[in-house]
């Protein structure tokens, strides 16, 4: 199958990659054209501009966008608007809003283009795990594009299903699902990230008390001088609280105990205060969510070592670099 892609960074790139590597056709666009000669190299089909990528498409067209949220988002949702025809799906595989998600379908379906909100879960490591996809919009476009996805998720793999779901129909275990209309596949990619902020403030709590237990503020002979990354090594195997983000953390321990080259300076994306958003419409009580998302403006101020944790963790799953200007 025949797909475009807008935005070649950290994810966009190696989507595409995994696309190409699963004999999908991808014509790719970024406003970097070192990207675009990178992927070039790959097999990709490369474009200059919008009106040349939206050419190198077969119709109807599948074009997904990969770019920031925000402004970067509506400034590529437009410009397309106006050379697609009806018929041609955009999907904005970002962190966007969900409500803006609405107000985008409702503008394009006037013109009788498709629009998808896929939440994409997955970070640097997608291209080895594959992407967890969750999906809104209109089924029709969600049908036509079943192989893309297919291609972009992890798959079944080795995981075997929850018990009880042998005979249940659906794609859930195969890493993509359509989740609703318009909004409902970044409303649940916001609540997924909500509730990864949650769990990545319990590892680091938990290291940072395994930590102090050698500080001298504590009397001798209840003083502790454990090493990290054994118990994360140890808690990978069999414990209740395994996860991959507990593999990361072991792997990050593993490199640098102390986590040196990490100020504690913890960002956040954007999704962790929509969820709290949502959380405060819906009068739902959120309080470890709430908690963890203060907790990392916090961090800009002063850090321990539970923040290092955090940003050691975000560096492993999804690249992200710390703001050292603004530590």
């Amino acid at each position: 199958m025949q797909i475009g892609m807008v935005g070649l960074g950290r994810m966009g790139g190696n989507m595409a990659r995994r696309l190409m590597r699963d004999k999908h056709e991808v014509v790719v666009f970024d406003r970097s054209p070192d990207s675009v000669r990178s992927l070039e190299k790959e097999n990709a089909i490369g474009a200059s501009d919008y009106q040349d990528f939206v050419k190198k498409l077969t119709k109807p067209r599948a074009i997904w966008l990969m770019v920031p949220a925000g402004q970067a988002t509506e400034e590529a949702v437009e410009s397309l608007h106006q050379i697609l025809e009806p018929d041609d799906v955009v999907i904005d595989g970002g962190n966007s809003f969900y409500k803006d998600d609405v107000r985008r379908s409702e503008s394009l379906s006037k013109d009788g283009i498709h629009y998808l909100d896929v939440g994409t879960s997955g970070g640097v490591w997608g291209l080895q795990r594959g992407y967890c996809l969750m999906i809104g919009g209109d089924g029709v476009a969600v049908e036509r594009l079943q192989p893309i996805f297919e291609s972009l998720a992890p798959g079944v793999g080795d995981i075997a299903p929850t018990r009880g779901r042998e005979n249940k129909p659906g794609t859930a275990e195969k890493g993509y699902l359509h989740c609703g209309p318009s909004g409902a596949g970044h409303f649940v990619k916001m609540i997924h990230n909500g509730i990864e902020y949650g769990l990545m403030q319990a590892y680091a709590e938990g290291f940072d008390i395994l930590r102090g237990a050698s500080f001298d503020v504590l009397p001798e002979h209840y003083r502790y001088h454990f090493d990290a990354a054994d118990i994360a090594e140890l808690w990978r195997r069999g414990s209740v609280i395994g996860s991959w983000l507990l593999d990361l953390t072991a792997m990050a321990l593993l490199e640098d105990p102390e986590l040196h080259r990490f100020s504690g300076f913890v960002e956040d994306s954007g999704e962790g205060r929509w969820t709290v958003q949502a959380a405060i419409e819906e009068a739902v009580s959120a309080e470890v969510l709430t908690t963890a998302l203060f907790t990392r403006f916090r961090s800009r101020k002063e850090h321990t070592f539970a923040e290092k944790v955090l940003s050691a963790m975000r560096n492993k799953f999804g690249g992200h670099v710390e703001n050292f200007a603004g530590a």
